[in-house]
C-alpha cells in the first residue's frame, strides 16, 4: 500500500510542480515548533494539507534549523510513533519522513511512510542506504555542510556530495528511479552561497534525477527586505517560482493552498 504511494508520487514528478506539505510534530522548529507537537494538532494539519493539494507530507520529528538542539533516536520516535500509523489511513498520498537516523528510518518506514528526506545525504548514518534500499523506499539526498565556508564554489561542493552520496546508493542498491536531489538552501551556506545553489540548479540537471527546493519561509530570503508587507509567503513564492524555471519538480512548504494556486499558473503558462 504505501509503495503504491510512493510510485504515485514518483509519477507526479515531471508532469508539473510536486508540492510537499512540511509537518513538524517538534516543540522547536523556526516556523512552527510547538504547533503541530500533540497527537490530534498534528493529525488534523495532515490533513488539512492534503485537503489543500498537497501531493505527500513530509514529516519532522527533529528540528534541523540553525543552533537546534539534537535529539536522540528515541526521542525522534517518541515523537513519530503515535502519529505515523494513524497519518498513513487518514490521509491517503505519500509520506516521508525528515531524519538522518537509520533507526528512525526503518520504524517509520514500518509505519507507513515511503520515502526518507534525509538531510545528510545518506553520509551521516551509515546504515541509512542499506535501509533505504531494504524497504523499497524513495530518498531525498540534500548537500549539507557542518559550516558554511564563504570560499568554496558551493555548486563544485554540491557535486562532490551528491557524487559520494549516489555511490553510496548504488552500492546498497537503491535504484536511480528512488532518488531525489536537494541542494539545501539554508544549510551550511552563506546566503550569496544559497542564492548561487537557487539560480543555478540548471547545473544539476545533468544527474537526471529530480531536484527538490525547501525554502519555505526561511530567513535567508528576507534579509535586506524592507517595508510594512510582510512578505514571507511573498517571498517564498518567488524563490520556487524562480526555482521551477531553473528546473526544481518539488518544493517543500508550509503554505500549501499558496503554492497550489500559484504553481497553476506557473504550469499554465510553462507547457505553452
Amino acid at each position: 500500500m504505501t509503495m503504491n504511494r510512493r510510485d504515485r508520487f514518483l509519477a507526479l514528478l515531471g508532469t508539473r510542480a510536486v508540492i510537499m506539505g512540511i509537518l513538524n510534530v517538534t516543540p522547536d522548529s523556526f516556523s512552527d515548533g510547538g504547533k503541530f507537537f500533540g497527537k490530534d494538532s498534528a493529525l488534523e494539519q495532515a490533513r488539512k494539507l492534503a485537503s489543500e493539494g498537497a501531493d505527500i507530507i513530509d514529516v519532522g520529528a527533529e528540528s534541523t534549523r540553525p543552533g537546534h538542539t539534537p535529539v536522540p533516536a528515541q526521542e525522534e520516535l517518541s515523537r513519530l510513533e503515535p502519529i505515523l500509523g494513524e497519518l498513513a489511513s487518514s490521509v491517503d498520498i505519500a509520506i516521508s519522513v525528515d531524519t538522518s537516523k537509520a533507526s528512525v528510518a526503518r520504524r517509520a518506514l514500518e509505519l507507513g511512510a515511503s520515502i526518507i528526506n534525509d538531510v545528510w545525504g545518506l553520509q551521516r548514518d551509515p546504515a541509512m542506504a542499506s535501509t533505504v534500499a531494504e524497504a523499497g523506499a524513495a530518498v531525498v539526498i540534500m548537500h549539507n555542510r557542518e559550516a558554511a565556508d564563504p570560499q568554496i564554489d558551493i555548486l563544485a561542493d554540491m557535486r562532490r556530495f551528491f557524487d559520494k552520496s549516489l555511490r553510496l546508493a548504488d552500492a546498497a542498491g537503491i535504484p536511480p528511479a528512488h532518488l531525489v536531489l536537494d541542494p539545501g538552501i539554508g544549510f551550511g551556506k552563506t546566503r550569496a552561497q544559497n542564492y548561487a545553489a537557487l539560480a543555478r540548479l540548471a547545473d544539476l540537471k545533468d544527474y537526471g534525477l529530480p531536484i527538490l527546493v525547501g525554502v519555505s519561509r526561511k530567513s535567508l530570503l528576507a534579509e535586506g527586505s524592507t517595508g510594512p508587507v510582510d512578505g514571507g509567503i511573498v517571498r517564498t513564492l518567488a524563490a520556487n517560482l524562480a526555482a521551477a524555471a531553473n528546473g526544481a519538480a518539488i518544493f517543500r512548504v508550509h503554505d500549501v493552498a499558496e503554492h497550489v494556486a500559484a504553481f497553476k499558473v506557473f504550469d499554465a503558462i510553462a507547457c505553452h
